[in-house]
């Protein structure tokens, strides 16, 4: 590609087609294409569901559907009612991850929870609503029928969904360590559902540090090189900004209708996290987002009282066995006291159910969690599989020390190490700490400085963003971690 300037030149005349959409921005989150179809057509397989559930139900009456509207009531208001709960169960299970990399049985088998799941809300809305009621035999055939048609479309889906057209096509504007990190960060199939690499173009001052045979070699414009290639998006990704950088090809390729990021924002967008190996202080003053304004904060706390209560009385007869447990097991204490860091870098004492053997750390020194812990008690093993050691820190939100979703507290040992070697570590202080976290939805226990470095990138995603319809994304994606032991140890 050449190097000059615009400036100049003869302005050809190059139309862009609107080609794949960029993905919608929707509560601070990104929906891509493919997960919108994918939620719209289950939407419609929900309601379905339902209305063959009644043609079959009372299939002995001449007039079906009018002898349900003359018996039970309309059967839209039910249709989309039925349609709702499931979106969030299919939500809660982790289906509509597009890095879902679950086998199709795995994926079944979620399928088969979810409508149970949704089964059993159904249920209990019935209870607070009777006017709702449909009869237990149109629910029980709409569940039927749903999960049939559900294992259907998701069989579809898992065939068209790596198809390329339903990818952006992106073409990479560098070729040094930089770029390369799009191809060693993204490398599996499942991280490039959204997106397609043409090629990348050397920027000047670039090494060599992608394979050969990805550059795009040409003497035409950049907007030329995109065109050729029917390029939707340019991620802008030289290693040195300051020689030869090409502003005005750029801002011709921006004006002519092709999207235009930094790689920054396009890994925030596509991976759920910020790499912090990539940032700038600069990117931390003038990014959008790390907002805590008045009425973030009144939303935010007025949602950990509400979760925090429904947590705390739903759990108590769970809590009881657990402490009647622990002290069977070796009469020792019940909760744990452990001294954490908070917001603002103050530290504070978080309770859980003692899960370790009562003098795990006899020389007081912290000590990193391990695979098939020795310390572990039986009790403590089971419990924190199923995440229950956890539930003590309810009582940490009620008294505010706590948040219900933020990064996870670490003790002040490891902050201390951790924010010497990891750049940007304490940012995430910035928040209260939460019982579940984007980072604990999205990565496996970290029990080493990398799992942190990779964890925090998901945190400062979390700051960054964080909001409560986010905050109600992570309560949602928990459900799939707890029941399917994600990240347990």
């Amino acid at each position: 590609m050449s190097e000059r300037s615009l400036a100049g030149k003869p302005q050809q005349r190059i139309e862009v087609g609107l080609g794949k959409s960029m993905p919608i921005r929707l509560f601070n989150g990104n929906l891509h294409l493919p997960g919108v179809l994918l939620a719209v057509a289950e939407i419609a397989i929900a309601i379905s569901s339902v209305y063959l559930a009644v043609w079959v139900r009372f299939s002995g009456f001449s007039n079906t559907f009018a002898a349900f509207h003359t018996t039970v009531g309309s059967i839209w208001p039910r249709a989309l009612l039925f349609a709702g709960v499931l979106l969030l169960s299919l939500a809660s299970l982790g289906l509509y991850q597009l890095r879902q990399r679950a086998r199709f049985t795995g994926i079944l088998v979620r399928l088969l929870i979810a409508v149970l799941l949704a089964q059993a809300m159904i249920a209990l809305v019935f209870y607070l609503v009777p006017s709702f009621f449909v009869g237990r035999g149109v629910i029980g055939l709409a569940g039927i029928f749903a999960f049939l048609e559900l294992a259907l479309a998701r069989f579809v889906f898992l065939h068209v969904v790596d198809e390329d057209m339903f990818k952006r096509r992106v073409l990479v504007l560098g070729s040094g360590t930089r770029a390369a990190t799009i191809t060693n960060r993204l490398r599996r199939r499942a991280d490039q559902r959204g997106f397609k690499i043409v090629g990348y173009v050397k920027a000047p001052g670039d090494a060599l540090d992608v394979a050969a045979h990805h550059i795009v070699q040409s003497e035409d414009s950049l907007l030329q090189v995109a065109m050729r290639h029917k390029v939707e998006e340019i991620v802008v990704a030289p290693d040195d900004r300051r020689g030869g950088f090409p502003i005005a090809e750029l801002l011709e390729c921006r004006i002519r209708g092709i999207e235009v990021c930094d790689i920054l924002e396009f890994f925030e967008r596509e991976s759920g996290r910020v790499e912090v190996e990539l940032m700038q202080p600069s990117w931390l003053i003038f990014s959008k987002g790390f907002r805590s304004d008045l009425v973030r904060l009144a939303s935010k706390r007025l949602f950990d009282l509400l979760v925090s209560t429904g947590v705390l009385v739903i759990g108590l007869p769970i809590a009881l066995l657990t402490s009647i447990a622990i002290v069977l097991e070796d009469r020792g204490p019940i909760l744990y006291r452990q001294t954490r860091v908070g917001r603002n870098g103050r530290p504070f004492p978080m309770l859980k159910f003692r899960s370790m053997s009562i003098n795990a750390e006899p020389n007081g020194e912290a000590v990193w969690a391990l695979q098939n812990d020795p310390r572990v008690t039986r009790v403590g093993a089971l419990i924190r599989k199923l995440r229950i050691d956890e539930l003590p820190q309810v009582l940490n939100v009620l008294v505010g020390q706590m948040s219900f979703v933020g990064p996870r507290p670490e003790r002040p040992e490891f902050v201390k190490e951790l924010a010497r070697t990891i750049p940007y570590y304490p940012e995430r202080h910035s928040v209260k700490p939460g019982i579940t976290g984007w980072a604990q939805v999205r990565y496996r226990y970290g029990s080493s400085e990398q799992d942190a470095q990779d964890k925090l990138e998901y945190d400062l995603y979390y700051v960054k963003h964080h909001s409560l319809a986010f905050d109600l994304l992570v309560l949602l994606q928990t459900v799939e971690v707890v029941l399917f032991r994600i990240g347990s140890r």
